[in-house]
């Protein structure tokens, strides 16, 4: 099970704070108030002293963000690897309207999901200074399957998962994934296997 003591343990043996952008703590903020209510993400924001005024280019600590998820399952009474896999596909959808282009330029979601490292990744490195992006590799052992081979020291696999499945509901394509190679058990990295169905 993911647990984000797991990630933040993996970010110590780093030996150096990982930053995420601004962007991510907005559509969190967005997530929460619409799901809950703004009172809840203040009472978040209050309980781990967070100032809760993010710039969409700018970078913060993943630690803070982590503190945030942390809170949020609290008081929520939502698990934090669900909560984390949630936010995978509110971010899809939240990230796909603030830069269609992306998901436009691609009709298929398989198109869509091989284009990420190379295509995706490369333009969002153009927007953002320094955005800390994973990596993945395919493989495409059938007409059906798709394998997303990730790489990233934050091991935030379960937040792929979602953003999978929220690219998935985007291009109405129904799918199953599944995980059985992950750097949570002991693994360089993780294995997605993404059925079209």
């Amino acid at each position: 099970m993911l647990l984000i003591g797991d990630i933040c343990a993996s970010m110590l043996l780093a030996d150096r704070e990982i930053h995420m952008k601004g962007v991510i703590f907005n559509v969190l903020e967005e997530m929460v108030t619409k799901e809950c209510d703004l009172a809840t993400w203040n009472l978040v924001l209050e309980e781990c002293a967070a100032e809760g005024i993010y710039t969409a280019g700018e970078s913060y600590p993943d630690s803070e963000l982590f503190l945030l998820v942390e809170s949020i399952s609290r008081h929520t009474g939502i698990a934090q690897e669900s909560l984390i896999g949630a936010f995978g596909e509110f971010l899809f959808q939240q990230l796909a309207a603030r830069y269609p282009i992306f998901v436009e330029s691609e009709s298929t979601l398989k198109s869509f999901l091989k284009s990420v490292d190379s295509v995706i990744h490369m333009e969002v490195k153009k927007l953002y200074d320094s955005p800390g992006l994973p990596s993945f590799t395919y493989f495409e052992p059938s007409e059906d399957q798709l394998i997303m081979k990730y790489t990233s020291p934050r091991k935030l696999c379960i937040l792929a998962e979602g953003l999978i499945r929220g690219a998935a509901s985007y291009y109405k394509t129904d799918i199953s994934i599944s995980h059985p190679v992950c750097m949570h058990k002991g693994s360089d990295h993780c294995d997605l296997i993404i059925r079209f169905l």
